[in-house]
């Protein structure tokens, strides 16, 4: 709650000025052309607070809980329900440089359990205390509007940043109790908005005094350093809300500046390297929102998180003609000798699967989960495992129905090679991730396919079934999802995965299954370089048939 405000009256002329940084401050816009002269707000100095963060461009929308005292300069912030605790012991006489606790989940040892993080505040860069609450300094009143079923006054602050023109509003209730605060980032140079997020408010508490319980982790847990490297990127993750109620944006800079050094980005001019900048400025926020959730995976950024969703949509070339008849053979699981399958099988520890490979901005996913399959039967018959050429496949399939670069089908591609054999990558020449002209005729053909099958559509036990007999298995996935885009490691499971035929939009090998912690998982190889997963490979869980990995999945007989 803030104190009541006390007001001068009358009209207030408002005029750019110089702020802090650079910051130019300009009238409020938006909302209204008059502005009132009124005393600017101030927060009560002890609270505790409920409230969710929208970031729209991100996909997130996050719960939070608050609590500021600033009498001792100490705040905590809870995301999902306290799934992921930050305290902040702000720079005091004794200690100037402050301390930042972090309470996680975490799965070590086989076993899930809370650990507690600690990071010291350094002289040029001391740990803080944190309010949800904006500081209001150059706020004006620019009338009133109603929010939530309440009037509510408005107050308005726009700055340009650059060729940014930022505008931050507020919304306070009648009773003085903060409703919705919120940004709106307009990028001059490249004519279109930038940002935007809001924090809407829930209720709100007043104290005289809060508990010192409420600062302190939690008894039972030692505090430590984060294991290895990245001590920049874990002050980031110690204060998350730094970025939207200070407008910090410091940590996306250097973030963004590492990211295309790692991954050697170049771009044209200075409007591409602001698109893509804020392309990667909504991911990295929707994934460490997403890790903050207390999930059975974790996400991390890799090379895709410049990418629009068009680029990402054309990597997913998967395309179903949903036919009833392919020309498959059925799977005649009874005629397999074994009633039992393994508890864990992967493909990978018979040297049955060749190292993950990138297709790049091309929807070729179907012949990486072709080849992938008749390398593993080719090993499985000769013990040589060989790299089969995909881009003979995206060259020479076109007659089959495939379109290259623009998506296919597996079992298109298993007749082509039934008809004409399939060559090694040395032999054809290297994958070019775009058409090219098919020169089959050219080369020595490697390998040579007797029929396909199609597993039991969405019998698990089925597919273990062959994964166990006939080596790594062509499966599609729904993979339309921005939590798959950037999965880091632990058992993918996405409840607004699709498993249904019209859904399965991207094409992978499995090559194994298993249980990890209780959990049963389907072991899959994608072709979206070692950058992606966790070395190009995931884990995906079999509940529910979860994005589809048993709905269509195929194999061939050598």
């Amino acid at each position: 709650m803030r104190r009541p405000l006390v007001s001068s009256g009358g009209l207030a002329v408002k005029q750019s000025a110089l702020g802090a940084n650079g910051r130019r401050f300009e009238p409020p816009v938006g909302l209204g052309a008059t502005t009132f002269a009124a005393a600017v707000p101030k927060w009560e100095s002890l609270y505790n607070i409920t409230g969710i963060l929208y970031l729209p461009y991100a996909e997130v929308k996050e719960p939070f809980t608050a609590w500021y005292d600033g009498s001792k300069n100490r705040s905590r912030v809870d995301y999902y329900d306290s799934s992921v605790i930050t305290i902040q012991l702000g720079q005091n006489k004794t200690d100037v440089k402050g301390i930042g606790y972090k309470i996680v989940p975490v799965f070590m040892n086989g076993t899930n359990a809370r650990k507690c993080f600690l990071i010291n505040g350094t002289k040029s860069d001391p740990i803080t205390l944190q309010s949800v609450l904006p500081d209001l300094t150059g706020f004006v009143l620019i009338g009133k509007k109603n929010r939530s079923g309440q009037i509510c006054d408005v107050w308005q602050k726009t700055e340009m940043v650059g060729a940014k023109k930022n505008s931050y509003t507020i919304w306070i209730s009648q009773k003085n109790e903060p409703v919705r605060y919120e940004m709106l980032g307009y990028d001059t140079l490249m004519g279109s908005h930038y940002d935007r997020y809001y924090l809407d408010y829930g209720k709100m508490t007043v104290f005289k005094v809060l508990p010192d319980d409420i600062f302190k982790p939690q008894k039972g847990l030692t505090c430590g350093a984060f294991p290895g490297p990245g001590d920049a990127e874990h002050r980031i993750l110690m204060n998350p809300m730094k970025e939207y109620i200070d407008h910090d944006e410091s940590q996306i800079d250097a973030k963004f500046e590492k990211f295309k050094k790692k991954h050697d980005k170049k771009y044209k001019n200075q409007v591409e390297h602001e698109r893509r900048k804020h392309y990667f400025r909504q991911n990295v926020r929707f994934i460490h929102s997403k890790n903050r959730a207390g999930l059975s995976y974790k996400l991390r950024v890799n090379h895709l998180a410049d990418m629009t969703e068009k680029e990402l949509a054309v990597m997913r070339g998967y395309r179903p003609s949903l036919r009833k008849d392919s020309g498959a053979i059925p799977f005649d699981k009874m005629a397999i000798s074994i009633t039992k399958v393994p508890a864990y099988v992967d493909w990978r520890l018979y040297g049955a699967v060749t190292p993950v490979k990138d297709q790049a901005v091309c929807g070729s996913c179907w012949s990486f989960g072709t080849t992938g399959t008749v390398e593993g039967a080719y090993f499985l018959k000769t013990g040589q495992l060989v790299s089969l050429s995909e881009q003979e496949l995206m060259d020479c399939t076109w007659d089959e129905g495939n379109n290259a670069c623009d998506g296919g089908e597996d079992f298109r591609a298993y007749q082509w090679i039934m008809k004409n054999g399939l060559s090694t990558e040395d032999d054809y020449g290297p994958y070019l991730s775009q058409d090219g002209y098919c020169h089959f005729k050219n080369v020595t053909s490697k390998v040579h396919v007797e029929s396909y099958i199609t597993v039991t559509a969405n019998s698990s036990q089925a597919l273990k079934l062959a994964l166990t007999n006939y080596g790594p298995i062509s499966v599609s996935i729904d993979a339309s999802h921005k939590s798959l885009r950037f999965y880091a490691n632990g058992i993918y499971f996405e409840p607004k995965c699709g498993n249904k035929p019209d859904q399965l939009d991207h094409a992978v090998l499995a090559v194994g299954f298993g249980v990890l912690n209780g959990q049963s998982y389907w072991l899959i190889k994608n072709s979206w370089s070692t950058y992606w997963g966790n070395d190009g490979y995931m884990l995906i869980s079999q509940a529910d048939n979860n994005c589809g990995v048993a709905t269509s999945p195929t194999f061939v007989v050598i």
